[in-house]
């Protein structure tokens, strides 16, 4: 295997498909990236297992091959080369790759490509086309709630269901919930509903932001989806397990419901947070026409703020975690956010009143008085 190609064009897709590459695997293998070689051109792949990436490569084919090398360190080293033109070639007999950049020259031994997993194709037949932007903007409004908690493998996933011309996708981590829906311009030729782990659709997103390409392709196989868009293809495993019912998780009715300006709101929980210390909760004390925001952290400090609000009835005083609660807040930009209540140890909703379908329920703290 011997190639040649820029050092910005290396380190660029270095710098992409390296983050798949495994940091804790037993495979040493998995801690690499692997750099094919064909007539068909040059393509860089990496994966954990769960997540697969692989990316072109622009890059002269001297000599056909494959090879691994350890991801972190060649990254390190293609960052340090100065810009210009690189060789890398295969030396079997030392079992390294010589890598020459104008007057250095590095040595670096390769891993074991057996060792390495065979990619998975996409399978034409199955293929659905959905607008980049959209799939992406979708994913990241309800990526926050995902859990990172291991032990609930199936909570830390996003519920990706796409029928017809809607889109939807759902997550929570059991003390919020986060569902946004897009209707899509054309109807899809199928349907289908996965659990995805978050950080592959997050990596994605990262993906379709550096990326030009406005088309998306996915196929979902037994226990696999694949994104594909342009000449990159990113893996990813699906979850098991049942996901949670999100739909009997939604209150039927409310006791209040409040339109309130997004920004104005945001902007108060963001200040009045930062007294929300040591798993303090933040307080939403509501009485007829005004809402008080307050927190208090022992031997740090306190604060509130109030703001006129269309409340009315019986005084009612709600806690939520300051962060979970300036989440669900940030995911609606602008307009005025619908929050609907219940009672103080009823979950509370909160809503875009712009029918952009997107809903964020979060289960209250309990206050002591």
């Amino acid at each position: 295997m011997k190639i040649s190609c820029e050092q910005t064009a290396l380190l660029g897709e270095l710098q992409t498909v390296s983050r798949v590459a495994s940091t804790r695997s037993a495979i040493q293998a998995l801690a690499g990236v692997q750099l094919a070689a064909s007539s068909d051109g040059c393509e860089l792949r990496a994966t954990d297992m769960d997540v697969g990436l692989r990316v072109p490569l622009e890059a002269e084919v001297i000599r056909e091959g494959v090879v691994v090398l350890p991801a972190r360190l060649l990254l390190d080293v293609v960052r340090s080369l100065p810009a210009g033109r690189a060789t890398l070639e295969l030396r079997p007999t030392e079992q390294d790759v010589e890598l020459v950049s104008g007057n250095a020259t590095f040595h670096i031994r390769t891993l074991r490509t057996e060792d390495f997993p065979p990619f998975p194709e996409p399978e034409p037949d199955s293929l659905i086309a959905i607008p980049a932007p959209a799939f992406v903007a979708t994913a990241l409004k309800v990526a926050g709630s995902a859990s990172r908690d291991e032990t609930r493998p199936v909570l830390t996933g996003i519920l990706v269901s796409a029928s017809d011309r809607e889109l939807r996708m759902v997550a929570t981590d059991s003390y919020r919930l986060s569902v946004k829906e897009t209707v899509l311009d054309a109807s899809l030729p199928s349907a289908f509903e996965v659990n995805v782990p978050a950080r592959a659709l997050q990596e994605l997103a990262r993906l379709v932001g550096h990326g030009e390409d406005e088309q998306l392709s996915i196929s979902v196989r037994q226990n696999q989806v694949l994104f594909t868009l342009g000449a990159t293809v990113l893996s990813s495993r699906l979850i098991d397990g049942q996901f949670p019912n999100y739909r009997q998780l939604l209150p039927e009715s409310f006791e209040h419901e409040l339109r309130i300006a997004s920004a104005e709101l945001t902007e108060v929980v963001r200040r009045i947070s930062l007294l929300a210390q040591k798993n303090a909760p933040l307080r939403l004390a509501f009485k007829p026409g005004e809402l008080t925001v307050s927190a208090q952290t022992p031997d740090v400090g306190e604060a509130l703020e109030s703001l006129p609000v269309s409340f009315q009835g019986e005084p009612l005083e709600i806690g939520f975690n300051p962060d979970f609660l300036r989440a669900g807040l940030e995911a609606i930009e602008e307009g005025n956010v619908v929050l609907k209540l219940i009672s103080p140890l009823r979950p509370g909703l909160i809503e875009a009143a712009d029918e952009s379908r997107f809903q964020y329920l979060i289960m209250p703290i309990r206050l002591n008085v």
